[in-house]
C-alpha cells in the first residue's frame, strides 16, 4: 500500500514538473485577425539597444494608428488587452508595447536599475519612429494610461511632429495634489461607510504624502471603488496569464519580478518630478480621458493641468460619468465611438 502511495506521488510530481515546463516554454502568438488587409503580430522589436514586445492588431492595417503606452509602471496590457479593443481594432491598428525592463521585455539577468522615464520616453519615440515607416505612416495617435502618461506626455513635447494627437487617459499632472485628492475622496466614502478605523488610518497618511514620501495606498483606493467599477483588472491579469495566448508561465515570471524590482523607484520618480512641472507646453491636439471615479489619478487635477498647459491646437477634457481609473475598457463603447468620433469623421 505504502509503495502504491509512493508511486502515484512519484507520478503526480513528474506530471506537474511536466506541466510547469510546458508552461514556460509553451509558444506564445497573438490570435490572427481574418481580413484581406488585417495585421495580428505579438514580436521583438529593437530599439535603442534593446527589445521591447509589441503587439500589433488591426482589421486593416492602413487605418489610422494608435500607439499605446501602458501603466503601472511595469504593468503591461498585453496579457489581457483584446477582449477591450476588438471594437477598435475595425477602425484602427493598435500597437501595445511591453516597455524595458517590464513583462516580456524583461530579460532575465539583466540590470535595469538605472532605467528611468527618459530611457521609457527614448524607447517610444525611437519605437514611433519604427512603427511609422512599418506601417507606412506619417503620424500615429499616442494615448498613454496612468504611469504611461507620464511617459507620453514627454514624449509627444520633446517631438511633436511624430503625433496626431495625444490622448492621456488616467492623465497624470501635479503627483501630490493628485494624490491628496484621491486621499479625500477615500476618507468621504470610508466616513460614509461608517468605517472609523480607515478614516482615522488614511488621515494619517496626509503629512507623508504632502511631503511627497507616499501616495494613497491603493487597496484603500480599490476597496472603495476609485479604482475600477466596472471592471475586475486583477481578475483580467489572472485569466491573461492563464488563458492568453500572448504571454507563457515564464512571461508571467517576469512580469512580478519586473514589478517587484523596479516599480517602486519608477513611481517615486514620478511623485517627485512632476509632469506638470516637466511639461508646460504641448503642439498638437490633447486630450485628456478621465473617469469621475478616478482616485489613482485624480479628474480634477488633471483639468488644472490642462488649464495652464500651453500650446497650438485642441485642449480638452473627456469626463466618463461611470468609470474609475479604466474609462477606455469600463466604458468601451464610449470610448470607442468617442474615438471614433474625434479621430476618423473626417479623416
Amino acid at each position: 500500500m505504502i509503495k502504491k502511495i509512493v508511486r502515484i506521488i512519484k507520478w503526480f510530481g513528474i506530471i506537474l514538473l511536466l506541466l510547469v515546463a510546458t508552461g514556460l516554454c509553451f509558444p506564445t502568438w497573438t490570435p490572427k485577425i481574418d481580413n484581406e488587409n488585417s495585421i495580428s503580430e505579438l514580436r521583438k522589436v529593437e530599439v535603442n539597444d534593446t527589445s521591447l514586445e509589441v503587439m500589433i492588431r488591426g482589421n486593416n492595417r492602413d487605418n489610422p494608428v494608435i500607439i499605446f503606452v501602458h501603466g503601472g509602471p511595469c504593468c503591461s496590457e498585453i496579457p489581457y488587452v483584446k477582449k477591450y479593443q476588438d471594437l477598435l481594432e475595425k477602425d484602427f491598428t493598435i500597437v501595445h508595447y511591453d516597455q524595458r525592463g517590464s513583462g516580456k521585455s524583461y530579460k532575465f539577468g539583466t540590470d535595469y536599475s538605472d532605467v528611468d522615464a527618459s530611457f521609457h520616453v527614448r524607447d517610444l519615440l525611437a519605437l514611433t519612429e519604427y512603427i511609422e515607416k512599418y506601417l507606412n505612416q506619417n503620424q500615429v495617435i499616442l494615448v498613454g494610461h496612468s504611469y504611461g502618461t507620464y511617459i507620453a506626455t514627454q514624449a509627444i513635447a520633446k517631438n511633436p511632429e511624430l503625433y496626431r494627437a495625444y490622448v492621456g487617459i488616467g492623465q497624470m499632472s501635479d503627483t501630490i495634489k493628485s494624490e491628496l485628492d484621491g486621499l479625500q475622496k477615500c476618507i468621504k466614502a470610508a466616513e460614509a461607510r461608517g468605517n472609523t478605523e480607515d478614516v482615522i488610518y488614511l488621515s494619517g497618511l496626509e503629512k507623508s504624502i504632502t511631503q511627497g514620501e507616499g501616495i494613497t495606498p491603493r487597496n484603500y483606493v480599490r476597496k472603495y471603488g476609485f479604482a475600477a467599477r466596472n471592471i475586475n483588472e486583477n481578475e483580467d491579469y489572472l485569466k491573461g496569464f492563464i488563458f492568453g495566448s500572448e504571454y507563457n508561465l515564464l512571461d508571467t515570471i517576469r512580469f512580478y519580478v519586473a514589478s517587484i524590482k523596479y516599480q517602486e523607484s519608477l513611481i517615486m520618480e514620478a511623485l517627485k518630478n512632476p509632469v506638470s512641472d516637466i511639461v508646460t507646453e504641448i503642439n498638437k491636439p490633447v486630450y485628456f480621458v478621465m473617469g469621475k471615479y478616478d482616485c489613482m489619478t485624480s479628474p480634477e487635477a488633471a483639468g488644472e493641468y490642462l488649464n495652464i498647459l500651453k500650446g497650438i491646437g485642441t485642449h480638452e477634457l473627456v469626463i466618463f460619468e461611470n468609470s474609475a481609473h479604466y474609462p477606455q475598457f469600463e466604458e468601451k463603447e464610449k470610448f470607442y465611438k468617442w474615438m471614433c468620433d474625434t479621430f476618423k469623421k473626417g479623416a
